[in-house]
């Protein structure tokens, strides 16, 4: 297996992996979440996104820079791959890139009651932040506009 930055070749399979991964919220009661359309290759092509190939994408990491932090906008496994540890590659790969470049964390924000969202967190260990910058605060009234409700979401960082 390999992490490699994506191309927007890639970007049909990573949406694709995406939809495919969203289908689990529609058993914990969260069909609109399993709804959701995937990341836009505009917006994909506006994040520093990486993708884990063997040899076709399997999954992938999107991330933004956000108070000084490399933060999480979405990682994604193919169901097929779940309980791999390729998230976790990803999530790590993402550290190292962001230790390279001098930030201090690795933040996401996250369901947090979902059992492969903070709680899996948690075991890679993250923690939750409990005062947020205001770029964090930012995407957490963004997700609210959105539908998201604050409360059941969580915002986390690891230390690189």
């Amino acid at each position: 297996m390999l992490i490699r930055p994506a191309v927007p070749e890639d970007f049909p399979s990573l949406r694709a992996i995406e939809a495919r991964g969203g289908e689990a919220f529609r058993a914990v009661g969260m069909p609109e979440i399993a709804d959701d359309e995937p990341m836009p290759p505009a917006v994909l092509a506006s994040l520093r996104v990486w993708v884990l190939v063997d040899p076709e994408p399997v999954a992938w990491v999107a991330v933004a820079v956000v108070d000084g932090g490399a933060h999480v906008e979405q990682v994604c496994t193919a169901p097929e791959r779940a309980g791999e540890r390729l998230g976790a590659a990803l999530l790590d790969h993402v550290g190292a890139w962001a230790r390279g470049e001098g930030l201090a964390a690795v933040t996401l924000t996250t369901f947090r009651d979902v059992p492969w969202n903070a709680p899996y967190y948690r075991r890679l260990g993250f923690a939750e932040v409990a005062e947020p910058g205001p770029g964090l605060r930012e995407l957490v009234a963004r997700e609210a506009s959105h539908g998201l409700d604050p409360a059941a979401r969580v915002v986390m960082a690891r230390a690189v």
